[in-house]
C-alpha cells in the first residue's frame, strides 16, 4: 500500500509542476511558494476543524526539523532551477533517495542490502541518461548548492519517517509543513518586494498549485509512515517519467531514443527495489512447522 501511495505522491508532484510552470509566467517562485503553503495550510485547517482533528502537537522539535529542512531544499531548488539548467537542477535534487540511504543505515541502522542499493543505482542512472544534466566550469558552486537541495530532502524525508515512528498522523505533519512554508514564504517575498496578484485565471491555476501539492504531501507522507524508507525513496523517481510526459503531451517536449532508455532504467530500478523490500520481509517471517 506504502508504494500505491508513493506513485500517487509521484503522479500529482508532477500535475504541481505543470501548475508550477504555468504559473512561473505571472508570479515568482516566493509568491508560487506563498500560495501553494498558503491554499494548503487553509485547506488543511478547514479539515481538521471539520474533522475535530487535534492541531496541538507534543512533536513540535520534529516538525521544526522536517519543515526547516524541506523548506531549506526546496529555496535551494528553485535558486538552481534558476541559474543551472533544468535537467541539471532536477538532476542534483533527485540525488535524495542516495542520500536517504547512507542517511537511514547511519540514522536507523537499517543496512540496505546490494540488491536495493543497486535498484537505487539503476533508477538515478536512468534518470541521468533521461535529463542530460550538464554543468558548466563556473556553476560548480550552484552545482554543490543542488547537491544541498538534494541532502536536505533526505533529511525533511527521513524526519517524515521519524515523526511516523512516534504516532505523529500524515495530515498534521502536512498540516506544519505547509504553515512554515507559508511563514518562510512571507519572509522571502518580504526581501523580494515583488507582488503579483492573482485575477480568475491565475487563481484558478494557483488553486491547482496548492491542491496537487497539498494531497500529493498527504501521500508521500502516508508512503513513509507505512513503507520501507528506501523503497519509497526509490520510487519518488517515478515523479521524473510523469513529468517527462507531461512535457511530451502538453508542450510537444519530443524525447531522443536514448532518453526512453533513461525511463526503462527508473521503471526497472523502482520494480527491483520493490521486489527485494518483499524478499527481505519473506525471510524475516516467522515459518510454520
Amino acid at each position: 500500500m506504502a508504494a500505491l501511495w508513493m506513485i500517487v505522491a509521484s503522479a500529482l508532484f508532477a500535475t504541481m509542476g505543470v501548475f508550477a510552470k504555468l504559473g512561473a509566467a505571472h508570479f515568482t517562485a516566493a509568491e508560487l511558494v506563498f500560495w501553494r503553503s498558503a491554499l494548503g495550510l487553509a485547506g488543511m485547517l478547514a479539515l481538521a476543524r471539520l474533522r475535530r482533528w487535534p492541531i496541538r502537537t507534543p512533536h513540535a522539535k520534529l516538525h521544526v526539523s522536517r519543515a526547516a529542512s524541506g523548506v531549506l531544499s526546496l529555496g535551494l531548488y528553485f535558486w538552481c532551477i534558476s541559474r543551472l539548467p533544468l535537467a541539471t537542477a532536477v538532476t542534483l535534487n533527485y540525488t535524495s533517495p542516495i542520500f536517504l540511504a547512507l542517511l537511514t543505515a547511519w540514522r536507523r541502522h537499517e543496512r540496505p542490502g546490494p540488491v536495493l542499493v543497486g535498484a537505487v543505482g539503476v533508477a538515478f542512472a536512468g534518470i541521468v541518461l533521461l535529463l542530460e544534466p550538464t554543468l558548466e566550469r563556473d556553476q560548480w558552486v550552484d552545482g554543490l548548492l543542488g547537491l544541498a537541495s538534494g541532502m536536505l530532502a533526505a533529511l525533511a524525508y527521513h524526519n517524515v519517517k521519524s515523526l511516523g515512528a512516534v504516532g505523529e498522523p500524515p495530515w498534521r505533519v502536512v498540516l506544519y509543513f505547509t504553515l512554515f512554508s507559508t511563514l518562510a514564504a512571507m519572509v522571502w517575498i518580504a526581501v523580494t518586494g515583488i507582488v503579483h496578484l492573482p485575477d480568475l485565471r491565475t487563481g484558478a491555476v494557483l488553486l491547482g498549485l496548492a491542491a496537487t501539492a497539498t494531497i500529493a504531501q498527504n501521500a508521500m507522507t502516508r508512503a513513509y509512515h507505512g513503507g520501507a524508507t528506501l523503497v519509497v525513496g526509490a520510487l519518488s523517481f517515478v515523479t521524473v517519467i510523469f513529468s517527462t510526459l507531461y512535457g511530451l503531451v502538453l508542450w510537444g517536449e519530443a524525447l531522443p531514443p536514448h532518453a526512453w532508455w533513461g525511463v526503462a532504467l527508473i521503471v526497472a530500478g523502482g520494480i527491483a527495489s520493490l521486489r527485494a523490500e518483499r524478499a527481505r520481509l519473506a525471510a524475516l517471517a516467522p515459518t510454520s512447522a
